[in-house]
């Protein structure tokens, strides 16, 4: 069989195109001599991608059998909200450009593609095919998970830590894409919150309404004083469906659409609030908190903010809105599983007085 070379036949946008011919070209990038024989469709999910588990029966005896292919989401809202601001390109520039120096767990990319007025497309390895278990939106960390899972984030943003570098290498994390994702964000707040509080009905106490609305009409102060901190690469979308894990018991990082330059406790406030239960948040925050902080320091990193703990609650707010904004676009994450992230972050927020740590004049 000659070999395939136009890498324009990998790109494609509907999973009814995975066919063989698709799955020959992928495992060509790593094995020019070797064959597929078939492709099943194992499942296909639709949120803010599609993402499609593929059985791809080949003769290679280094590539991965189970792939995991995301494509642009088949749902319009979704596709609709995530076109402008390129997550799926972002992630495929991630794994083009910065995977490769990231210190965690991430699954093996075969094929990553973008091309403008074509959309994008990632395929990675399944993370079951080496008995890694992928988490669900839903799931909840006991507590020794916290902890593995805050360690790995103290060592990941040390690595990146005030590197000035970084919007020059890598210029998508922090330039005109993301903050025309931020314009967008800001200029749809409150319309998109107020869709969310109604949705979520009871769910997020009334006397959360005012301030999380104050919160919207004044996103993009809030974006600025959330900035407004030492920055490091960031993974920004640390909710328990974007983790997997490893038989040893290790964690690893799925989902990069939405990497940036941040400040690296955000990651904290998205991983606690929305993957302990309450009940196990309040028993162990401070000492999680206290964990992070411990273990940058001693990756030689200096300038971590005294005040960690308000820093924390002011990110909290972001993970709020998050988890509102999901709910109010719709088709973004299963619904009992946002409803219940919506009540973790809620119960936060509210616990921790967070809408007050922010630099707003009350309305």
């Amino acid at each position: 069989m000659s070999r395939i070379s136009n890498k324009d036949t990998i790109l494609v946008n509907n999973h009814k195109h995975l066919t063989r011919h698709w799955a020959q070209a992928v495992l060509h990038l790593h094995d020019d001599k070797a064959t597929v024989r078939a492709v099943d469709v194992v499942s296909v999910h639709v949120g803010t991608t599609t993402r499609v588990q593929l059985a791809v029966d080949h003769d290679s005896h280094h590539v991965a059998r189970r792939w995991f292919v995301k494509l642009p989401s088949r749902n319009w809202k979704a596709r609709l909200f995530t076109a402008l601001p390129r997550l799926l390109q972002t992630e495929v520039r991630f794994y083009q450009q910065m995977a490769k120096h990231i210190p965690l767990n991430i699954p093996t990319c075969l094929a990553a593609r973008s091309k403008w007025g074509r959309g994008a497309i990632l395929v990675l390895d399944d993370i079951t095919e080496q008995g890694g278990r992928a988490g669900t939106a839903g799931d909840t960390l006991d507590i020794q998970q916290a902890y593995t899972t805050v360690e790995q984030l103290a060592r990941f943003h040390a690595g990146f830590w005030c590197d000035t570098t970084l919007p020059h290498r890598y210029p998508w994390v922090a330039g005109s894409v993301r903050q025309l994702e931020d314009l967008f964000g800001s200029a749809l707040a409150v319309p998109l919150m107020r869709c969310g509080l109604r949705k979520a009905g009871s769910l997020i106490p009334d006397e959360l309404h005012e301030p999380a609305l104050n919160y919207a009409r004044n996103r993009k102060k809030v974006m600025a004083f959330l900035n407004d901190a030492p920055q490091t690469v960031t993974h920004h979308d640390c909710h328990p469906g974007n983790l997997f894990w490893r038989e040893d018991g290790s964690v690893g990082f799925l989902d990069w659409q939405l990497v940036r330059l941040g400040e690296g406790i955000g990651d904290l406030a998205y991983l606690l609030t929305t993957t302990l239960t309450p009940e196990v948040r309040r028993r162990h925050e401070a000492d999680l908190l206290a964990y992070y902080a411990e273990t940058v320091c001693s990756q030689g990193i200096t300038g971590l903010s005294d005040d960690i703990m308000t820093r924390y609650r002011v990110h909290c707010c972001y993970t709020f809105e998050a988890m509102v904004i999901t709910l109010a676009i719709g088709g973004m994450m299963e619904l009992t599983s946002n409803f219940e992230l919506i009540r973790r972050t809620s119960i936060a927020v509210k616990d921790l007085n967070c809408f007050a740590a922010l630099p707003l004049a009350p309305r």
